[in-house]
């Protein structure tokens, strides 16, 4: 079986990779880093370590790679492809819709079997989006005929995974906590081996908002508060107990969204909050702030992580202190070498913070508006005093 993967980064290579590779898939990445490109081709593996106490070691064999800029042999990949499997980032997905629209068409008019593509991206219904890229460049004729013959089902992944260059080549470092939940209902090829350690379920909606308005959240929640406070890592700012305290207390805040909105057990997703944090704890991982903290406009978006959640429980009449605060906090990330914070600290220079806050999250209403508000002017006169 071969699987043709769209991004040799850290989750391609520490989660989608990994999982292929274990199920029996010959793999073929494509991604823009030429020196990771030669590397993979060169040793035909790669290593995989666990954040784990033994330091496990693994090795993902026989695999392969294609630089982005050789789009015909990319498009005989997709072809010649049992499964196909992204994770470009989001944003990137429109990049890589021409050759797979070309790609896929070719499949068709050469009566190739039924395929999959699953978009792997932190965001919702990542694969839909790849679908919609395709659709916006090939004609309606040509769209029915990929969508007869190809299924873009949607999938939520969870695994911190970073990489280290070591003399034997750049290898994936990764936690032993892992999810790659994918919607069985939205698959037209079933025929094939299902994912060894993968779960397939019929909706994924509560799963996909679990991960990104908890685990996202937290994460993020917990880089812009240390950010303020001073600390380097994720694991440094949560052995400061006032930071685990805030930790815990916002992740049971965005709890109440999903006993809400999706039903979910109240004591399930306790377990969760703590498996949670006990993952962001692991001493054996280094989560640097700034990396977690980054692309800060992207974060404040009114369906993203922090500020749907918050938003949602202030509509329901239920408490989000924790939750603004958060907000608040990500309004005050400043770092000069990320674009997007540049950007946001020069609007908030340029026309106060009541306007950023509603520019930049969408919110319409004044009380939450003014609570966040409250809140930046707390955090930044704590910050002042700290510094």
């Amino acid at each position: 079986m071969k699987a043709l993967h769209f991004g040799a980064g850290n989750i391609g290579r520490g989660l989608i990779g990994y999982l292929l590779n274990k199920t029996g898939y010959e793999i073929c990445f494509v991604d823009a880093d030429q020196q990771l490109v030669e590397s993979l081709n060169d040793k035909k593996q790669y290593g995989i370590e666990l954040l784990d106490e033994n330091h496990t070691q693994e090795t993902v064999s026989p695999v392969r790679a294609l630089h982005t800029s050789a789009q015909e042999e990319i498009i005989e990949s997709i072809v010649e492809a049992d499964l196909i499997t992204t994770s470009v980032g989001a944003q990137n997905l429109a990049r890589m819709a021409p050759a797979l629209s070309r790609g896929l068409l070719l499949r068709k008019q050469q009566g190739k079997p039924l395929i999959d593509v699953i978009a792997n991206e932190n965001t919702i219904n990542a694969s839909s989006q790849l679908k919609e890229e395709v659709r916006q460049i090939v004609s309606e004729q040509q769209m029915d005929d990929i969508l007869s013959a190809v299924g873009f089902p949607n999938s939520a992944i969870d695994r911190l995974s970073l990489s280290e260059k070591r003399t034997e080549g750049e290898t994936a470092l990764v936690e032993p906590y892992y999810e790659w939940i994918i919607n069985r209902s939205e698959m037209v090829n079933k025929e094939l081996p299902a994912v060894k350690n993968a779960v397939y379920l019929d909706t994924l909606k509560p799963h996909i908002e679990r991960k990104l308005y908890m685990v996202n959240m937290g994460h993020a929640a917990t880089a812009y508060m240390g950010f303020l406070y001073g600390y380097p890592t994720i694991q440094r700012a949560l052995q400061d107990k006032r930071l685990l305290k805030f930790l815990r207390a916002t992740l049971q805040e965005s709890s109440r969204y999903f006993t809400h909105i999706h039903e979910m057990d109240e004591q399930g997703l306790e377990v969760f909050i703590e498996k949670t944090i006990d993952r962001f704890k692991n001493e054996n991982i280094s989560d640097d702030l700034l990396r977690v903290g980054r692309a800060p406009i992207r974060k404040l978006g009114p369906e993203e992580r922090l500020v749907k959640p918050a938003q949602v429980l202030h509509e329901l009449d239920l408490p989000n202190e924790n939750l603004t605060t958060a907000i608040a906090a990500a309004l005050l990330f400043d770092n000069r070498e990320d674009e997007e914070s540049v950007t946001l600290q020069d609007y908030i220079d340029n026309y106060g913070i009541e306007a950023a806050i509603a520019h930049f999250t969408k919110l319409k209403d004044d009380e939450i508006v003014s609570t966040i508000k409250n809140h930046y002017l707390e955090l930044k006169k704590e910050q002042a005093l700290n510094s």
